[in-house]
This record gives structure tokens, C-alpha cells and sequence, in this order.
């Protein structure tokens, strides 16, 4: 009996040890962070192009063949400086030929006025004799005739000296139109013909050079989709990285919101520019940027990690009306309700009266698996 009894009693120890064991092997350990004071910003994603602010495409009215070209890419320009010259033969020759149809057409109209001059005085003759009865009428009505002949004679030449003349400023405007000057003092950034190359304007006035304005002051083109236009302010700050420089980032600021949107493939943008100030000359034309646009900023906030709003103990149940996040008090999960604002990748603002820096939030357990509430992207859901 006694030997029984002293099985009884140690099978009854090994439970307790085991339950014990047991016990202590399921005990939940909290993963927790402490609230800290920080800042949050929230940005607006975006790529853009670096680009001149003001680019002119300088072209020719002209059709010719390139003779000469005095300008290459990255040349400084100043405004009225010969860029290139087309062959000018041709248009000389018009212009030599409408020269002297504009003298011929000069003579003409000096001997055209001599004439008036010589049949006026004649016509005023025969007027006067007959008056004395020297003459018939007829005489006078002839004379009278060849003066209102000669009158219209003059204004036929005078006439054919204007044409003649329109057509001596044509040929000297296209004689001018063959040497290509730039429009503005800027910087050349692109050149699309060469020497003994021919250009045809017919219909469109061929591109032979692209002069950048002011290379110190450029612009970011950016699209930003219709979910975050509405965020977008002018004279907000923007980040942005080039790939040129990876590791450095500059700062621009929003000049201008365009209202012409942009669908593509049912997606629909809107234009954003982004001023920058190329003073060291770092920012290309063409070069591809990243842009975050900083459109709202809190500074000084209790701040919690974004999985702290989205953790709930395994063991509970219950769902919430409002957000919260649990708080470790004496080793176990306490709930506090909270107001959310403003929120980035990782941490999100937290607005409460019982919350203080410091304290600690659960995040996740280790041992038991904690229920880990639905999220439908964004912002942690209750």
C-alpha cells in the first residue's frame, strides 16, 4: 500500500511539473517600441524631366544649303549673333536681278513724267490759240486727250515702281533670313544640321538649332495622378534625387499646377512644375527626377510604428468602433483609443491624453501569435 501510494504521489508531481512547464512555455512575450517624439511628413510621389525653363527652336523661312555654321552644342550665344549661314548666291542674284527691274522701272517713270510734263504744256498751247481762233476744237480735245494719256501713264509707272520695289525688299528679307541668328542670349543644347546640308521650308520652318534661355533657372515636369493632384499646392516644397547624383538630394518648389490633364491607358495625370535653381550647374536638360512633394509636415508629435495600429492580442475577440493601440502596463496588453494624423511608411502620428513618449507600444508577440487585424492598403484600418 505504502509502494502505491508513493506512485500515486509522484505521478501527481510529474503532472504539476508538466502543467507547469506547459504553462510557463506558452506565456506570451510582447514585442513592444517606445512612443517617441518626432516629425512626420507626408509627401506626394511623383518622376519628372529636368527642362529649361524658356527653350527656343531657332529655324530658317528659307529653303538653301547650310554654308556655314559658327555655333556648336554647349556654345554660349548672345541675342542677334550669327548662329549659321545658308549659301546666300541665289538669293543675291534675286536680289541683283530685282534691282535693276526696280531702275528700269524708275526710268520709266521719270520719261512717263517728262511726257506729262511736254503734253500738260501742249494741251495749255493749243487751249490758248484757240482762244485767238488759230486752231479748232478738235485740235484742243486732242491735246487735252494725250495730257489725260499721259497722266495715266505716270501712275502705270509709278505703280510698276512699287512692285518693283516690294519685290527688291522681298529678295533682300530673304537674303537676310539666310543668315540664322539667335532670338536671345542663352546656351545652344541642340544642333540638327550640318555644313552642305539643304533645308526645305515649306509648310513648317525646319528646327536647325534649340537655345536655352537661362540654364541657372530650370524646371522639373512632373505627373502627378488625379488620387494626389489635390494635395498639390504652389509654393510647397519638393525633394527630389537625380540620378546623376544618388546620393544627394535638392530641394525645388511648386511654380505651377496645370489644369490640361493627361489619359493614359485610363489613367489620368496632371502636369506639375517644379522650379529649381541650377546656379552650380548640376541639373542637365533631359535628366530623369524623383520628386516628393511635401505637402503636409508635423513636427514634435508622439509618433508609433504603422504595426503598432494594426496589432490585437490572439486572445481578443472583441472589434472596435474606434482606433487604439495596446500599451504594455505590468506585463500585460492595455488598450488606449487614440486619434490618428498625419502618417508616412513607416510610423504614424498618434493624438491621446493618456498616452505619453515613452511608453510602450506592442507591435507583435513572440510565442503565441497575436491577431493581426484585415488591412485594405494605406492607412491602418481600426
Amino acid at each position: 500500500m505504502k509502494k502505491r501510494y508513493l506512485i500515486i504521489i509522484g505521478l501527481i508531481i510529474t503532472a504539476i511539473i508538466s502543467t507547469v512547464l506547459m504553462l510557463k512555455n506558452s506565456s506570451v512575450k510582447y514585442v513592444t517600441k517606445e512612443i517617441t517624439k518626432g516629425t512626420i511628413t507626408e509627401y506626394v510621389e511623383a518622376s519628372g524631366t529636368i527642362k529649361p525653363i524658356n527653350t527656343i527652336a531657332v529655324g530658317t523661312q528659307v529653303s538653301g544649303t547650310v554654308a556655314k555654321i559658327y555655333v556648336d552644342y554647349n556654345s554660349q550665344v548672345k541675342k542677334g549673333q550669327l548662329l549659321a549661314e545658308l549659301d546666300p548666291s541665289l538669293f543675291q542674284s534675286n536680289v541683283d536681278q530685282s534691282t535693276a527691274k526696280l531702275n528700269n522701272a524708275q526710268a520709266a517713270y521719270a520719261k512717263a513724267q517728262a511726257n506729262l510734263e511736254y503734253k500738260r504744256n501742249n494741251y495749255k498751247r493749243y487751249e490758248h490759240l484757240y482762244s485767238k481762233n488759230y486752231v479748232s476744237r478738235d485740235d484742243v480735245e486732242l491735246a487735252r486727250s494725250n495730257y489725260l494719256a499721259a497722266q495715266a501713264d505716270v501712275a502705270a509707272a509709278r505703280a510698276e515702281m512699287n512692285a518693283s520695289q516690294a519685290t527688291l525688299n522681298n529678295n533682300l528679307t530673304n537674303l537676310g533670313y539666310s543668315k540664322i541668328t539667335s532670338p536671345v542670349d542663352g546656351t545652344v543644347i541642340s544642333r540638327a544640321v550640318d555644313v552642305g546640308q539643304t533645308v526645305a521650308a515649306s509648310f513648317n520652318t525646319p528646327t536647325l538649332f534649340e537655345v536655352a534661355e537661362d540654364l541657372t533657372k530650370m524646371q522639373i515636369e512632373t505627373s502627378v495622378s488625379e488620387a494626389d493632384i489635390g494635395k498639390i499646392k504652389v509654393g510647397q516644397l519638393a525633394e527630389y534625387t537625380l540620378d546623376g547624383y544618388p546620393n544627394e538630394k535638392f530641394i525645388g518648389t511648386v511654380t505651377q499646377v496645370r489644369l490640361a490633364s493627361t489619359t493614359t491607358n485610363n489613367v489620368v495625370t496632371y502636369t506639375v512644375i517644379i522650379s529649381v535653381d541650377n546656379t552650380d550647374g548640376f541639373a542637365i536638360p533631359g535628366m530623369s527626377a524623383n520628386v516628393s512633394v511635401i505637402t503636409n509636415k508635423a513636427s514634435d508629435v508622439l509618433v508609433v510604428d504603422n504595426k503598432a495600429l494594426k496589432f490585437s492580442p490572439a486572445e481578443n475577440n472583441k472589434r472596435y468602433e474606434t482606433q487604439g493601440v495596446w500599451i504594455l502596463k505590468n506585463n500585460e496588453p492595455v488598450r488606449y483609443e487614440v486619434k490618428l494624423g498625419l502618417s508616412d511608411d513607416n510610423k504614424t502620428q498618434i493624438i491621446s491624453d493618456e498616452i505619453q513618449e515613452k511608453d510602450k507600444v506592442i507591435i507583435s508577440t513572440l510565442g503565441a501569435k497575436s491577431k493581426k487585424k484585415p488591412s485594405s492598403g494605406g492607412r491602418p484600418p481600426f
